[in-house]
């Protein structure tokens, strides 16, 4: 009994017991996916988000996982198109309803959206938005905004330039 005591403490206090903690992710990630279900128009099953950063602020990328799945290709984009046109004006409640109002970096973009930049463009299988700035805060800003999206769409998110697909969000975290 005091042998399987030990083994139990070493387990925990290593940390092989980690479930709660991706338990709490795995829930937080599938209230995520519900709440984005009601504020995307295309297959979130069927898609992709991807997130690059770069040294003006990054490119959020949706793409469908069938390029020639035409109608999910053109929700995407007409999902996209709108989210450009509002985030240019500092409106950001899609996303805040979807990860919650304090979402990181999404405070300092809606108060600093004059200094950013926000262009919409197609791809082949969907569409991308990119966000720039000359303002170093903002551009963190967005890193932080794309952070906290990659954490919370997990195995349906990934970085590029990154190491995201080589691993699991955990491990991810550690890296940054």
């Amino acid at each position: 009994m005091v042998a399987s005591l030990a083994v139990l403490g070493t387990l925990y206090a290593t940390g092989a017991f980690a479930f709660g903690e991706g338990q709490e992710r795995d829930a937080r990630q599938e209230q995520v996916a519900d709440r984005g279900a009601e504020v995307m128009t295309f297959d979130l099953e069927a898609t992709t988000h991807v997130f690059e950063k770069t040294d003006t602020g990054g490119v959020q990328k949706v793409v469908a996982d069938d390029p020639d799945d035409a109608e999910n290709v053109t929700a995407i984009r007409k999902h996209l198109k709108e989210e450009a046109d509002v985030f240019s004006r500092g409106e950001f409640s899609d996303p805040a309803s979807i990860h919650g109002e304090d979402m990181p970096g999404l405070a300092e973009l809606e108060a600093g959206v004059e200094s950013v930049e926000v262009r919409y463009e197609d791809l082949p299988d969907g569409a991308q938005i990119v966000l720039e700035s000359d303002d170093p805060e903002l551009v963190a800003a967005v890193h932080d905004w794309f952070d906290a999206q990659l954490s919370d769409h997990g195995d349906d998110a990934t970085e590029v330039g990154g190491q995201r697909e080589d691993m699991d969000a955990s491990e991810h975290e550690e890296h940054h």
